[in-house]
């Protein structure tokens, strides 16, 4: 087992892992880097993890959640990382409470997925997060279940590389099998709390699915005429950091 592969199995962190797989192949024949930029779920590590985040030499950890997320759970300091912060819209708690039917779950990460599109403070939040890692790598970014927010990042990091739509789904879609310990956990929480039958109105919520992806993809059709423009004229990234950032991504021929 090579390094890299060791630090995509993190235990107290399951949905750690390389944005760029193994190395994902591009549509035009070409190849990803590995080791630029790490995708994850909240890092409440335990000291070996710690250890072994700290050796992969990050520059910064990037911190997609609420405030109040932040304070629940703050990130551990990772020697030689600048903690930075970008807080973008995600599920919002007040809609959570207030589910009974599963239909309803559903529809929630819909609607989630389409204000990455819409909501500025979403776009604001994904620029920044974009601009930031194409300063150069490596870098980590990360959410609460490293699902929604953090996926939506990681599929346009993975466009902007040019690997196919497939190979992004699959890749986001990887997340429900990776993340099955810390899902299992909350599942276990609602059930305690709310009852068996809450688990299943609540499960849409707690994993990704391909609707969710297609809601937002659909979004920036409808609102920005397509990936392009949404990149550049919704997130604000010109040229040179796309043309960074693809670089970075991508092994030179």
């Amino acid at each position: 087992m090579s390094t890299d592969e060791e630090y995509l199995r993190l235990a107290s962190a399951d949905n750690f892992r390389d944005v760029a797989g193994s190395g994902y192949a591009t549509t035009d024949g070409a190849r990803l880097r590995t080791g630029v930029f790490y995708r994850s779920n909240d890092l409440r590590l335990t000291d070996d993890d710690h250890g072994r985040l700290g050796a992969i030499g990050l520059r910064a950890v990037i911190d997609l959640r609420s405030p109040t997320e932040v304070d629940l759970h703050p990130d551990p300091a990772v020697p030689g990382a600048e903690p930075l912060h970008f807080d973008a819209i995600g599920i919002p708690m007040e809609r959570m409470s207030g589910l009974e039917r599963r239909e309803d779950a559903v529809a929630l990460m819909d609607d989630v997925y389409r204000t990455f599109v819409t909501e500025d403070r979403s776009r604001t939040a994904f620029g920044g997060v974009l601009r930031q890692l194409a300063t150069g790598g490596p870098q980590l970014f990360h959410c609460s279940a490293g699902k929604d927010r953090t996926g939506w990042v990681s599929a346009l990091l993975l466009h902007i590389a040019g690997v196919d739509d497939p190979t992004i789904e699959s890749d986001y879609l990887l997340t429900n099998a990776r993340s099955a310990a810390s899902r299992a956990r909350v599942e276990a929480e609602i059930a305690t709390h709310l009852g068996p039958d809450a688990v299943a109105v609540y499960e849409p919520t707690l994993v990704v699915a391909t609707e969710y992806l297609d809601a937002a993809w659909t979004a920036v059709d409808r609102h920005f005429g397509g990936r392009t423009s949404y990149l550049r004229d919704g997130l604000g990234l010109d040229d040179d950091v796309l043309g960074e950032l693809r670089g970075m991504l991508r092994v030179s021929s």
